[in-house]
């Protein structure tokens, strides 16, 4: 792909790309502000615990063949339709062994209704199966705008349907529904916008010609899922008053998440679009890696920076009180948001020079270092275990980037340079912000200020230094203009 083409199409995808996530976000920050208004954190607390199952499921049934789909340039009908049909009778025999099992679940947890709450929740494993190949064929043939489309759609039909049996008194089934509801439409969608049909073949030669990269794709990311979902499992198995806490926990998460996770799923797509293309060009590699990093770093720590300072005043004016000891764990998580993104674009570039050894070296080096961290901090309460991901997820980037110096020379040092300057103006601002409304009481007015002066201080303090970002940000507006101009002479 030469560099005028592959900059268009990285130019539409981040856009379309962008769009989806924010639209989710947007959607679900919507709904959830309507939900958590009436619904109480117990109830959030039971679909928090099962979670890590749901996510373990997911990637079981995926199996990494996703990516080896992505990764590889020609791929036949049979194919396709060999991995759907592993995907859908996985998925159902994960479900079966699910359902099974969930009195077990119910008494580790200590809570009954896990039982028939997990065997309805876990049907979205077989919907969402149905709908894995259709995603895929959208997602190599770069159509980003399709996927905005079936994912929004989707889900503001299951926020809609959540708040009418919320209102009506369902509690927790509102919920369980949504999820239902959400992952039925979008793979009906995928199916009506995507226009593919599985062929009758099922190869067991064609699944094995995926196994080198989709195994240690499948195992790193079975690790990921596990850990990263363990956490609402330990809070609801070990401590007190555990579902009401499960709530707080995983909502601050879920609310923390929602910037980072625009910010990491979106470059992650554009990625995984991109980097296979330049994969044995290491000097662009490096440049586009570079570049990745300073655009994440210009948006990235001045929203973490701000949630941090807003944060008492934002959950009190949107949840209510009832939500307000959710706040620390939200803060805490904050600082683990702000660098995640960066480490998504590292994963990324692992894959895209076919290094999924390295991804999976590094991935069971990360979780025994994360193991060790929960059995440190684990005494120290739900605070202590926040801090233990904080703490991981730095360690994590700075592993990744000394591997990712020995694959395309780009070192940490490097990526100080790149990152810090906005790390730093984004805390300067930060901080001016939180001194200029010490005296101010009412939320609304507190929250106004800080989000347009802390933003404004930010973007003031970069075009002062001239940082780069700012520059190209400039040069955009003014082509822009002058385009405009043009166009209406």
């Amino acid at each position: 792909m030469a560099d005028s083409a592959l900059k268009h199409t990285t130019t539409v995808s981040l856009f379309w790309s962008f769009v989806d996530k924010f639209g989710q976000q947007i959607v679900n920050l919507a709904t959830g502000i309507i939900l958590m208004r009436i619904l109480d954190p117990a109830e959030y607390g039971l679909i928090g615990a099962l979670t890590i199952f749901i996510a373990f499921s997911g990637i079981l049934i995926d199996s990494g063949f996703t990516r080896a789909l992505l990764n590889r340039k020609n791929i036949s009908p049979a194919e396709y339709s060999t991995v759907f049909y592993f995907n859908v009778g996985l998925a159902l025999l994960l479900y079966m062994i699910l359902f099974a099992t969930a009195p077990l679940l119910a008494t580790m947890f200590h809570e009954p209704m896990i039982t028939p709450v997990s065997r309805l929740l876990f049907l979205s494993l077989l919907l969402n199966a149905a709908g894995i190949i259709q995603q895929t064929l959208l997602i190599r043939r770069a159509d980003f705008r399709g996927m905005t489309k079936v994912n929004i759609t989707a889900l503001f039909i299951a926020g809609v349907t959540a708040i009418a049996m919320a209102l009506n008194g369902f509690g927790v089934w509102s919920l369980v529904v949504q999820t239902l509801v959400y992952a039925f439409f979008r793979s009906l969608f995928l199916w009506i916008y995507s226009k593919w049909i599985p062929v009758k073949v099922f190869s067991i030669k064609l699944l094995q010609s995926f196994a080198g990269l989709s195994s240690k794709l499948l195992l790193t990311s079975l690790i990921g899922a596990v850990f990263n979902n363990i956490y609402p499992a330990i809070i609801a198995f070990f401590y007190p008053n555990a579902m009401k806490q499960v709530g707080y926990y995983s909502q601050a998460n879920k609310y923390q998440e929602i910037p980072f996770g625009i910010l990491s799923n979106t470059y992650r797509q554009v990625s995984m679009l991109i980097l296979p293309e330049i994969n044995e060009q290491t000097e662009r590699l490096k440049r586009v890696v570079s570049k990745m990093t300073k655009s994440l770093a210009f948006i990235s720590f001045p929203v973490g920076f701000l949630m941090i300072l807003i944060a008492e005043p934002g959950f009190q004016f949107l949840f209510k009180d009832k939500w307000l000891p959710a706040v620390p764990y939200f803060q805490m998580l904050c600082l683990a948001g702000i660098v995640s993104p960066f480490t998504f674009v590292l994963n990324e570039l692992f894959i895209a020079r076919e290094k999924a050894n390295y991804f999976l070296g590094v991935e069971i080096v990360r979780r025994i270092i994360l193991l060790l961290l929960i059995a440190f901090l684990f005494r120290y309460g739900i605070m202590g275990l926040a801090a233990s991901w904080v703490i991981y997820t730095w360690i994590t980037l700075v592993i990744s980037l000394i591997l990712s110096r020995k694959l395309i020379l780009y070192s940490p040092a490097e990526f100080i340079k790149d990152a810090f300057p906005y790390a730093l103006l984004a805390f300067l601002s930060a901080t001016i912000g939180y001194f200029l409304t010490l005296g101010i009481i009412d939320n609304r007015l507190f929250l106004l200020v800080n989000m347009i002066g802390v933003s404004l201080i930010y973007l003031l303090l970069c075009s002062l230094l001239k940082l780069e970002m700012t520059r190209e940000i400039g040069q955009w507006l003014s082509a822009k203009k002058k385009s405009y101009e043009k166009n209406n002479r």
